[in-house]
């Protein structure tokens, strides 16, 4: 096992690290930071290599089968002191390791069950989201310009490995995304609706706009085949978290499509 050694924060490669916590570097690299141990062990899981791993000398210790993991696979090895990790993490207390990798490419699924996400705008909830649509099966996640980046380090630590086992496709604009849904019903969350999110056969081809509340009258004015839908809510509340919703509903349709 080879490890190098960085003692300098003018390193190269502890330089593309730090500026792949800006989304235009990502974009530009088409590389993400994963940060801490189950997330990178999920990555090599699902056969991502990755092209740069650091850790600290303390996770070296800590986690031996994983840097053995990631040597076999021909990652260089980049020990670095506590300092100089604490610039490249996100975390307030990171474990001591972080991988540099490229962003996966998983082709769309051919199951007829589609996923798309206007104005989310918290990784958190973004996150939430994705994992929740691996879980349900579905087929491709299409983000629309003004989500937040489904690739910041946040939204992959919420996502907890949904990222590599999900179609992510990011739309120029309302309309490409319509062309790859030809021949869908398309349903939007929508908490002032009429007909109930059970209402639909969700077991033909179907795609499930999330929205916030703000975008509600964009979507209906961009999508104007969409059929809006509500989750009955009692006490009051006039609306549920954006994660929860599309969990709910998205479940509605796993539970459809078992009874076929």
């Amino acid at each position: 096992m080879h490890i190098i050694d960085i003692t300098s924060a003018a390193n190269p490669r502890l330089k593309l690290a730090k500026s792949l916590h800006q989304r235009r570097n990502r974009r530009k690299y088409q590389q993400i930071l994963l940060e801490g141990e189950r997330l990178i062990a999920d990555s090599l899981s699902a056969g991502i290599s990755p092209a740069l791993f650091f850790f600290t000398p303390e996770a070296q210790a800590r986690y031996p089968a994983l840097l053995t993991q990631v040597d076999q696979m021909g990652a260089p090895l980049l020990r670095v002191p506590d300092h100089l990790f604490a610039q490249i993490a996100d975390t307030v207390t990171p474990q001591g390791v972080l991988a540099v990798s490229p962003i996966p490419q998983v082709p769309p699924g051919d199951k007829g069950l589609a996923l798309v996400l206007d104005g989310v705008r918290d990784p958190g909830n973004l996150g939430a989201i994705l994992r929740t649509a691996a879980a349900a099966d579905v087929d491709q996640v299409i983000i629309l310009p003004g989500v937040t980046d489904p690739w910041s380090p946040k939204a992959l630590r919420a996502g907890m490995g949904a990222h590599f086992r999900i179609a992510i496709r990011q739309a120029a604009s309302a309309g490409e995304a319509q062309t790859w849904l030809d021949g869908y019903a398309v349903y939007f969350a929508d908490a002032h609706a009429a007909q109930l999110y059970t209402h639909p056969d969700w077991s033909a081809p179907s795609a499930l706009i999330l929205g916030g509340e703000t975008e509600r009258a964009r979507i209906i004015d961009l999508w104007p085949d969409v059929q809006p839908i509500a989750i009955p809510m009692a006490r009051g509340v006039e609306s549920l978290n954006v994660a929860v919703a599309g969990g709910v509903i998205l479940y509605e349709a796993v539970r459809q499509r078992r009874k076929e």
